[in-house]
């Protein structure tokens, strides 16, 4: 079995060798990129695996790489940033990033985010087949295409799987660890804001009203009567 490549999109040389190093001891292939327009060259001619993607880079910053590789081919995006504001994780989420890490971070918790993307992408490419429909939503999880209230809704690939979780089991409540394990594959419900700053993507798209939270515990996908 080929090495899976990884492309590291970072312009602190220090921290791209560190980050590089790590994930070759892991036996990953790896690809450095230290510009926007380098990151999206470097992913037009390898079609990396994923990107461990730093927000604020020369020539253009993270969002934008991030927008313009999705746009070429669907790819799991692990964005990096010195920044923990609500709304750049928003932002960085709703163009297609997966799953963020605020610098400072542990080399081990980064490892075992890539690791934790690139099986949930392996996941994603057997789906099962069934249609499901949930009052106004209906999800197809063969083509990832999601409707609601008749219309047509884009989703990244990480809101489609939890939109997809929640609709299978309507009116149940999903604990914010169970949603990690499920989504993200993280065994050990990490401290994060990725299931909160997704919920809240969702609703965007989705219209109030749908995504119930249960305060202290989950959320749930409430179907009208």
């Amino acid at each position: 079995m080929s090495e899976q490549l990884i492309l590291v999109v970072e312009d602190e040389p220090s921290l791209a060798e560190a980050v590089a190093a790590r994930l070759r001891a892991e036996h990953f292939a790896v690809q450095v990129a230290a510009d926007g327009p380098a990151a999206v060259e470097s992913f037009r001619r390898h079609r990396p695996d994923l990107l461990v993607l730093d927000l604020m880079l020369p020539g253009f910053d993270g969002l934008e790489v991030c927008r313009r590789v999705q746009a070429m081919s669907p790819v799991p995006v692990l964005m990096l940033t010195a920044r923990d504001g609500e709304t750049d994780q928003l932002v960085g989420l709703g163009v297609g990033a997966d799953d963020y890490l605020t610098k400072p971070f542990s080399m081990r918790v980064l490892v075992a985010r890539v690791r934790a993307l690139l099986r949930r992408a392996g996941r994603a490419a057997t789906p099962a087949a069934e249609v499901v429909r949930a009052g106004p939503v209906e999800v197809d999880p063969l083509a990832r295409r999601v409707r609601c209230r008749g219309a047509e809704v884009h989703l990244t690939p990480t809101e489609f799987d939890l939109l997809h979780c929640l609709a299978v089991a309507p009116g149940a409540v999903f604990t914010r660890a169970q949603l990690l394990e499920r989504i993200w594959d993280w065994a050990d419900a990490s401290p994060t804001r990725a299931v909160d700053s997704h919920v809240k993507a969702l609703r965007r798209k989705l219209g109030p009203g749908l995504i119930r939270t249960v305060h202290g515990v989950g959320y749930s996908l409430e179907v009208p009567a």
